[in-house]
């Protein structure tokens, strides 16, 4: 099989579309966000700046940076215009999430070129049309292109060959492989395996009597290059969520709830946007050392959409998480609502008027559609800004 999947990944995406539009911030170190860092430019990565990391941290590292507040809707006009870009070179286009995508160029070779010079192509009109740098990985599978756009990042092009994928995969540490969180890392390394050859070859039963059968199992394969996965277009969500960074500050159990329902606000007009409805409602909690996270689950009887049901699970779940939030603290809360289904497919159940809500829902949607996400909004959020950490996917 020819090297023909391109990984095509944004640099430092918030941070670029900041200094695109502010030529007065290009070449300096820039940070998107106010207690907690949404995202920071190369220059700022350079001193030790990193994604979640606290603002007074972040300062401390690299004082002279420029700190500017988030534009969700700049990044998303962005995104959309990157993803034309992306329809434009293939149709086969897999959207994973605001600033990256997997797109297949096999059957292109003879009407635009080998896959290579149709990743320079895609760098360049990305760079014309849009403004922005962006990195290609070029492989014969979606997890060699990722990793190696992660390798050429900032602003590279990088061509894995099907004949030299071990040799470009072995030597890497373990941490590039998917699914490899800090966790997994740690077991790893305590058994001296610290680099993605040792995954391959310490064989799959060791892999699984160390990690599980399906953790073990997926490694081993991507360790030795096995990645039959195909880019799926057209796919749709499995979930849709939002997040915010709270920062360090401790918050009570209102202020809690308060985000909370913002998020919940966001995540299911979206859904209705979608002709959408979800089971399972999720939070998603991450504490003050930036790297622990939990989350915590609730499947409903019945899919909705219907924003007071799915905030209703969120705050019993936000409620029965108190516990940990008091002894470790709280930067991040985020909700997602999964398992999700066509509208069309969801009955109403009697009595009729246990659904008279979904009319408020609309009419709020409606007015938010007409006048901005701020024209309405609930009294426990006037005065607070919420912005989500990370987007999904463009609509």
């Amino acid at each position: 099989m020819d090297a023909s999947i391109l990984h095509a990944d944004l640099d430092a995406f918030y941070a670029s579309v900041e200094q695109r539009d502010d030529p007065r911030l290009r070449g300096r170190p820039v940070i998107v966000g106010g207690g907690v860092v949404l995202a920071c430019s190369y220059e700022a990565k350079a001193r030790g700046v990193r994604t979640a990391m606290g603002g007074r941290q972040a300062m401390a590292l690299c004082p002279h940076a420029v700190v500017v507040p988030p534009r969700m809707s700049a990044y998303s006009a962005a995104s959309r215009a990157v993803f034309e870009v992306f329809r434009d070179t293939t149709p086969m286009v897999e959207g994973l999430s605001i600033d990256e995508a997997f797109l297949d160029v096999g059957g292109l070779r003879r009407i635009a070129g080998p896959p290579v010079g149709i990743a320079e192509k895609l760098r360049r009109d990305v760079r014309e049309r849009v403004g922005l740098p962006i990195t290609v990985g070029v492989a014969r599978t979606k997890f060699l292109a990722k990793v190696a756009s992660g390798v050429a990042k900032p602003d590279g092009l990088l061509l894995v060959p099907p004949d030299g994928e071990l040799e470009f995969l072995h030597p890497l540490p373990v941490e590039r492989l998917w699914g490899v969180g800090p966790v997994t890392a740690g077991k790893l390394r305590e058994r001296g395996i610290v680099t993605v050859g040792r995954v391959a070859n310490v064989g799959l039963a060791a892999l699984v009597s160390m990690l599980g059968a399906h953790t073990g199992r997926h490694l081993h394969a991507l360790a030795t290059g096995k990645d039959p996965r195909r880019v799926e277009v057209g796919r749709r969500r499995r979930s849709m969520g939002a997040q915010a960074a709270i920062g360090r500050r401790p918050r009570s159990q209102a202020e809690l709830e308060a985000i909370l329902a913002a998020l919940v606000d966001r995540v299911t007009r979206r859904m209705r946007a979608a002709h959408r409805v979800g089971h399972t409602v999720t939070i998603r909690l991450r504490f003050h050392d930036y790297r622990t996270r939990v989350t915590r689950s609730h499947t409903l009887v019945q899919a909705t959409s219907h924003t007071p049901t799915v905030l209703d699970a969120a705050r019993r779940l936000l409620v029965a998480a108190r516990p940990l939030i008091e002894e470790h603290g709280i930067t991040l809360v985020g909700v997602a609502v999964s398992n999700l289904d066509d509208d069309s497919a969801v009955q109403l159940a009697l009595p009729l008027d246990a659904h008279a809500g979904t009319s408020l829902d609309a009419a709020v949607d409606a007015v938010r559609d007409r006048f901005g996400s701020r024209a309405v909004t609930r009294a426990a959020m006037v005065g607070r800004d919420l912005a989500p950490a990370v987007p999904l996917l463009p609509d």
